[in-house]
């Protein structure tokens, strides 16, 4: 038995259609008769399992929610991402491209995971945190932000992935080195550029880097 129809209201969201769903069963903290989240087409949220996608959230793409699994708030899950397990995107998350999250691993605030992201185990990613190419994080040591920072007071987070450390920080995704050299060309021995290298000594304790 399906666990969810589509109520006919729909949305109109970047160029999609989504579509408002309605619980026909009793499941998770869900009651039949409840009305749920938007989703794009019925293989974006499994009918087995306990799964949900409430509130405003939009799960749309080829991107999947299942186990149980759930998405809530306004929370946005799209592309070819997937979140499964037990996990949680909420708040305004915006979860996208081919990322995963997958554990009991949560996604909240106005964090981003995209790319080939992972974010798995038990790892929190929250605040304005942004994580992405293939970065792996497993717990809340994986990963570090900091804001406000530099010159337009917006957040640089550092991260674990595959290939070691790196920052996301506006346009720029490099390594810890990369990063002080691109802070050292583009803002010299100013203000900003001092917070930045402080932030990249930080990383480099951190991390265990040299």
């Amino acid at each position: 038995m399906k666990k969810y129809d589509f109520t006919g209201e729909t949305l109109k969201w970047y160029g999609r259609t989504l579509s408002r769903i309605r619980a026909l069963k009793d499941f998770g903290d869900v009651e039949a008769g409840d009305l749920g989240g938007w989703i794009e087409k019925e293989e974006n949220l499994s009918h087995e399992g306990e799964a949900e996608v409430y509130g405003e959230a939009k799960v749309c793409g080829q991107a999947i929610v299942c186990d149980e699994a759930i998405v809530c708030d306004e929370a946005e899950v799209c592309g070819q991402a997937k979140v499964y397990g037990e996990a949680r995107v909420c708040g305004q998350a915006e979860v996208y491209d081919k990322a995963e999250v997958y554990g009991e691993a949560i996604v909240y605030g106005e964090a981003k995971v995209y790319g080939e992201a992972i974010v798995c185990d038990e790892a929190e990613v929250c605040g304005q945190a942004e994580v992405c190419g293939n970065a792996v994080i497993k717990s809340m040591s994986d990963y570090i932000t900091i804001s406000p920072i530099g010159s337009r007071d917006d957040t640089t987070t550092a991260f674990r992935t595959a290939d070691g450390v790196r920052v996301k920080c506006g346009c720029f995704y490099g390594s810890i080195e990369e990063f002080e050299k691109k802070v050292k060309k583009t803002h010299g021995d100013n203000q900003y550029g001092k917070e930045y290298l402080a932030f990249a000594e930080l990383l480099k304790v951190r991390f265990g880097e040299k």
